[in-house]
């Protein structure tokens, strides 16, 4: 296997033209994501033929589509391939960011979206692991099958809700790394906001709630501490930066926090919380099948992890999500389509496709199929967010919810409220019915699957 991601990353980082056109790589739970210094050199026909590559897609890196599991095996060994010919190059790798700052479509709105999406993407695998460790326990509580005042449910709790008690520290940490600051400033900047000592605090005659802002205010706290610390070390002397520069930061940012993130990230926390509650009680199924049904184009532009904030604090405003559960439905319609395909196809590279695919589909990762199968074929694409959009509506119908993040897909049904896990579980059953009859029926013919003869 050790072989294979090897041969894999070699074929890969020979279309990319080499090592020396790598500026900057890394990767997330799907993706290889590298930075070329030249963008003439990369074959991006040749990489997407490649055995073992699902897709590929162009943002503001050229994003290689391996599958979960998979990218982390290739990515190690691709980074050894790139330390074996003498690393990256520190002053094209500066060039090459530069030159993607300035794309054409890498607007201000994009680039601030996709900085708060970096900041929860390191994240994803802590939040799914607490996540579903926090779901199962419940669920065996609930079942009968463990007391819930036993060591081994407290040990599990303790476990899987640690993290969210210390969210804000890392969130904290990763908004001041991602804006230019240091990482340890960030993370008392989201101490700044939970610490149970703000209870003692009165403001204007009020008393402040620890946590009141939730991560909104961490974010705010955290961006700001980064933007104060670089611009007070531009006028301290070098020997005194040590000294001065986090002490400046912290002071301005600590009062800065108590005056105005605190309520600013309370008032929209709330309004985040209670629009989007509002939208539901009020859209219904209407509301279900357009947030199901646009989910899957926000996963091909790579903004979907922008919305990690929202579940999170609408779990931390209210104690559940509605919104996940919905959100999920674009999994679901995908691997409907993609089952529908695998069916009517007499092509035996997209049938092998689908099949590496399926499992991490059904697992709730679905760009191995939305990227090395649906979008490439076009129409297939838009039957899946169709038969999103049905299983959105049935979520939407039910208030089907969840009490934390994690993937979507089967996984997602133990993190449902209590009681709800069967009508979530129908929803994505409905979902793969209306993607595969969508699909089946109008969404594809052979004759579309040209390149994968």
């Amino acid at each position: 296997m050790a072989g294979e991601n090897k041969q894999l990353a070699e074929k890969i980082l020979e279309q990319l033209g080499g090592a020396e056109n790598v500026g900057n790589y890394t990767h997330c739970m799907t993706r290889l994501r590298v930075t070329p210094n030249d963008e003439s050199k990369v074959n991006k026909a040749a990489i997407k033929k490649i055995d073992g590559v699902l897709g590929v897609v162009e943002e503001e890196t050229l994003q290689i589509i391996l599958g979960p599991g998979k990218v982390n095996r290739v990515t190690e060994e691709f980074g050894k391939l790139i330390d074996a010919a003498g690393g990256i190059d520190l002053k094209a790798k500066a060039a090459s960011t530069k030159a993607e700052i300035n794309k054409k479509n890498a607007t201000p709105f994009k680039l601030f979206l996709r900085k708060i999406s970096s900041i929860f993407i390191p994240l994803i695998p802590a939040l799914v692991a607490s996540g579903l460790i926090t779901g199962i326990t419940k669920a065996i509580i609930q079942a009968g099958w463990l007391a819930g005042d036993s060591q081994l449910a407290t040990i599990l709790s303790v476990i899987g809700g640690g993290l969210f008690g210390y969210l804000g520290i890392l969130v904290g940490m990763n908004a001041a790394k991602e804006f230019g600051g240091s990482p340890a400033l960030g993370a008392i900047a989201g101490i700044l906001i939970i610490n149970p000592a703000v209870a003692g605090i009165k403001l204007f005659g009020a008393e402040l709630l620890p946590g009141r802002g939730g991560l909104i205010g961490v974010l705010f706290a955290a961006i700001f501490i980064a933007i104060v610390e670089k611009r007070v070390r531009k006028f301290v002397p070098q020997s005194l930066d040590l000294f001065i520069t986090p002490t400046v930061a912290l002071l301005v940012t600590g009062i800065v926090t108590y005056l105005v993130f605190m309520p600013l990230g309370g008032f929209f926390s709330d309004l985040i919380t209670k629009g989007l509650t509002s939208l539901l009680d009020v859209g219904g199924v209407v509301a279900g099948f357009v947030l199901g049904a646009t989910f899957l184009p926000l996963v091909v532009t790579g903004l979907h992890q922008g919305l990690t904030p929202i579940h999170l604090e609408l779990i931390n405003s209210t104690g559940i999500d509605p919104l996940l559960p919905i959100l999920a439905m674009g999994g679901a319609g995908q691997v409907g389509a993609a089952f529908a395909i695998y069916l009517k196809t007499k092509k035996t590279r997209l049938k092998r496709a689908i099949g590496g695919g399926l499992p991490a589909g059904i697992l709730g990762i679905g760009e191995p199929l939305i990227f090395g199968v649906t979008l490439p074929l076009g129409r297939p694409f838009l039957t899946a967010c169709l038969g999103a959009g049905i299983g959105g509506a049935f979520q939407a119908a039910f208030h089907v919810a969840t009490t934390a993040i994690g993937v979507s897909g089967l996984p997602l049904s133990f993190l449902v409220v209590g009681g709800q896990v069967l009508l979530y579980l129908v929803g994505v059953l409905i979902a793969y019915a209306a993607g595969f009859l969508f699909t089946y029926l109008f969404g594809f013919k052979d004759e579309m699957a040209g390149e994968f003869e």
